[in-house]
């Protein structure tokens, strides 16, 4: 069923294939034709492009001779001549969809050639790298190309001002790193100018290292965050008290999950350590909140590996890429949670004022593609989130790495001892290897087993990041022993010193399975780049984390009949089928926790756009009052469901207050109510009545310039100050959703339809703050005007 299946697949990328070979052809035999254009007949071109698409032709008819044109001035400006494959990577981003290539299969000139196509139709083209090197990179090696042709090429930077964001922007094509494109539309939605906004609508983009962006970055957030008051005092008290938790009777832990709560001794035990009858109290919120991001910052957070400590501040380290993620720190108190459980001075807490998460921000793409050369096993994902298919392209030359099978052992003693031995056999031989790890930690343990054996290494980790270009260059060098963490993966060639081709090129040995066969693959990328020779190796334990996190049970089990030689190599004959198993487990548990995440934020997303669409509509309106008036009539209803309750009888409604609060709104009406009024509808008649009477008034400020921009101020501060109220009171719904226990309703349910009463509550209130800052706005000038 498997082989049928894998054949089903590889059919359908073939089919595929086979369509892009038929156009590749059409561009090659193009090439003679364009050759013999002058430097001013190819640069007139681009205008003829556009002309084409002015006329009502569509991309795909100039797409043939868009490729063939970029692939000349390619050879003209950089000489670089496009390879059959790289066309049908175009080919495959043009469409929006993701090609696979391997690495060393020149991805930077692929991008060349769809960015100029869609750039023709005028709407802009967003270029998204890794980091600020690639995107200076790219833009000045590709943006030669682009320029030549008569486009517009920008650069999109953190720390630049507003008018050079606008210029690059505005640009035919922008590079720049995808948290900074998603921080701007955060920003943008912020202004209180619409021309201070930068961006313009989006219309395409390429992901380099799509997989990096839309997966492994998924779990964070983008978030813009202000300083709040924190309690550091609370933060040491509950750091202390987390401390001395005791797994299983103060706390669980899923290990999988990295869910953590209270159990009710643990409750019991806060509750004491505070004096408090119970933590759950809404009085007691931050309290519980506190207390519960101590205990996170204790159990799921460990030093050397999700974090270091240097200079006196807590530094985030990615756990993909094993680089220090600078500037970034942990919101809503986690941060100063961990700071705390360190005893560093505790820093000001960030209060979230705008976020997105980087699926949400790149959905908004109407045409999304993106390259790398590890998809094919997200395939699945990107399909369901995105809508993009996984193209595997074919190699430039043939690739002649060797990947050897995994070496499997009982323990992790055994198995660093075996790697060290193997390090050695190489290292006598003059072959360069590179050591793979997965933390800070485990690469300065292996440091340990070499130096007992007194072999010369190089340590790269996010405490040397520092020297990271000059260690990784250097990693093909005969003799040469790097260690790294995963950061060693991308945007970081390896090329081979003299000899070295002869020996088998460099040899990669991974010391842990990665949570997904996706990193694992591009740890083995670093070897056999472009046709080169190399070798690449595994050696797991039993006792790394991906067993003891994902499978303790069927790992003891297996311990039980394990068949080992004299090193304490496993020789079971299913053992590779149990590790390939349980890395499945892993994938499918983490694709199904991104996908929960998303359906988290997607409910946080819909209101985020609801708001975001009042926000334009208040910078794009010259008459706001028209924006108000819906506002007044929801607030008298609000107000008459507030002291005219259906649940009561006429004599017991609150008329009087109603009529306080309704004249208040309504300045200079007045409203009386007079009894005996018979039912609902006789209020709201005489409500109604009233409001007629407040709106026709209005509309005499219709023209009132200074009223208008002073509403407009007014309008957009109520707006985004609840909004970042709501924020925290989402923050705090998920964090204790899964807490509480409702029978027969799940906590995705329960957070869509309590997220959904927060935001009207809000909404109400925004509709009511507005309606009387109006109304004590309009006093002034109407007392002004009744002066004159």
């Amino acid at each position: 069923m498997l082989s049928l299946l894998k054949k089903t697949i590889g059919d359908v990328n073939e089919r595929r294939l086979k369509k892009y070979r038929k156009l590749v052809e059409q561009i090659n035999a193009l090439e003679p034709q364009i050759e013999k254009l002058t430097d001013q007949e190819l640069q007139a071109k681009t205008v003829y492009f556009k002309e084409q698409l002015a006329s009502g032709k569509s991309i795909d008819d100039i797409k043939v001779e868009a490729f063939a044109v970029v692939r000349e001035a390619a050879k003209r400006i950089l000489g670089m001549r496009h390879f059959d494959v790289q066309l049908i990577g175009g080919l495959v981003l043009a469409e929006g969809n993701i090609a696979e290539m391997a690495t060393g299969e020149g991805k930077t000139l692929v991008a060349s050639l769809p960015s100029y196509l869609r750039a023709l139709e005028g709407k802009g083209v967003h270029v998204i790298t890794v980091n600020d090197y690639l995107a200076k990179r790219d833009r000045n090696l590709i943006g030669q190309i682009h320029e030549f042709l008569g486009l517009t090429v920008g650069l999109n930077l953190p720390m630049m001002s507003p008018e050079e964001k606008r210029q690059a922007y505005q640009a035919d094509i922008t590079y720049g790193i995808g948290t900074e494109f998603g921080f701007d539309y955060l920003r943008d939605n912020m202004v209180y100018q619409l021309s201070d906004k930068v961006q313009r609508p989006y219309h395409y983009a390429i992901i380099d290292e799509i997989d990096s962006v839309l997966i492994d970055e998924a779990k964070t957030p983008l978030i813009i965050a202000g300083k709040m008051q924190s309690s550091p005092e609370l933060h040491y008290i509950a750091a202390r008290l987390a401390k001395r938790f005791q797994r299983d009777v103060d706390y669980t832990y899923d290990e999988e999950t990295k869910a953590t709560s209270l159990t009710d001794t643990g409750i019991e035990k806060v509750e004491k350590a505070f004096g408090v009858d119970n933590l759950y109290d809404l009085q007691h919120q931050t309290l519980y909140h506190y207390v519960i991001q101590a205990l996170r910052a204790h159990v799921i957070f460990k030093r050397d590996v999700d974090y270091i400590v240097r200079d006196g501040k807590v530094l985030l380290v990615d756990m993909f890429t094993g680089r220090i993620m600078e500037g970034r720190t942990l919101s809503d108190g986690l941060h100063q949670a961990i700071e705390a459980k360190e005893g560093l001075e505790i820093t000001e807490e960030n209060k979230t004022q705008a976020s997105i998460t980087i699926q949400n921000y790149f959905r908004m793409y109407p045409i999304l593609s993106g390259m790398t050369g590890t998809a094919k096993t997200e395939e699945k994902e990107f399909q369901h989130v995105y809508g993009m298919d996984v193209i595997s392209i074919p190699t430039n030359r043939p690739k002649i790495r060797v990947d050897l099978p995994d070496n499997v052992y009982a323990t992790k003693h055994d198995k660093y001892v075996a790697v060290v031995k193997e390090v050695k056999k190489r290292h006598e031989k003059g072959q360069p290897v590179l050591i793979g790890t997965t933390s800070i930690l485990q690469s300065e343990k292996l440091a340990e087993y070499l130096d007992q054996e007194n072999l010369p290494y190089e340590l790269l980790n996010a405490k040397t990041v520092e020297q990271e270009a000059e260690l990784i260059a250097q990693a093909g060098q005969r003799g040469r022993i790097t260690i790294a963490t995963n950061m060693a993966g991308r945007g970081t060639d390896i090329i081979l010193g003299e000899g070295v081709a002869e020996l088998g090129g460099l040899h990669v040995i991974g010391t842990e399975r990665h949570e997904s066969r996706r990193i694992d693959n591009q740890l083995k990328g670093r070897a056999g780049r472009q046709g080169d020779p190399g070798s690449s190796q595994f050696f797991i334990s039993l006792e790394d984390d991906m067993f003891r996190r994902f499978a303790k049970e069927e790992t003891e089990k297996l311990k039980q009949k394990l068949k080992t030689d004299e090193t304490g190599r496993i020789l079971n004959k299913d053992i590779h089928e149990f590790v390939d198993k349980v890395q499945r487990i892993v994938e499918g548990a983490n694709f199904s926790m991104r996908e929960y995440n998303l359906k988290l934020d997607d409910v946080i997303n819909e209101q985020r756009n609801v708001v975001y669409h009042i926000r334009d509509k208040v910078l794009k309106e010259n008459d706001r009052l028209a924006l108000i008036i819906p506002m007044i009539q929801s607030a008298c209803n609000q107000l008459i469901e507030k002291y005219c309750s259906e649940e009561q009888i006429p004599e017991e409604w609150d008329l009087e207050a109603l009529a306080a609060e309704l004249s208040n709104l309504m300045y200079p009406e007045q409203i009386s109510f007079t009894r005996p009024l018979e039912d609902m509808d006789e209020v709201k008649e005489q409500v109604n009545r009233v409001l007629d009477s407040y709106i026709h008034h209005l509309e005499n400020w219709k023209e009132h310039e200074e009223l208008q921009t002073t509403l407009k101020q007014v309008m957009l501060i109520t707006i985004d100050q609840n909004w970042i109220k709501h924020l925290e009171n989402m923050t705090r719904l998920k964090e204790g959703i899964g807490m509480r226990y409702y029978q027969q309703e799940d906590p995705m349910r329960l957070y869509q339809k309590e997220g959904f009463e927060l935001f009207t509550m809000m909404y109400n209130t925004i509709e009511r703050e507005i309606s009387f800052h109006l109304s004590q706005l309009i006093r002034p000038f109407m007392q002004s005007h009744t002066n004159e």
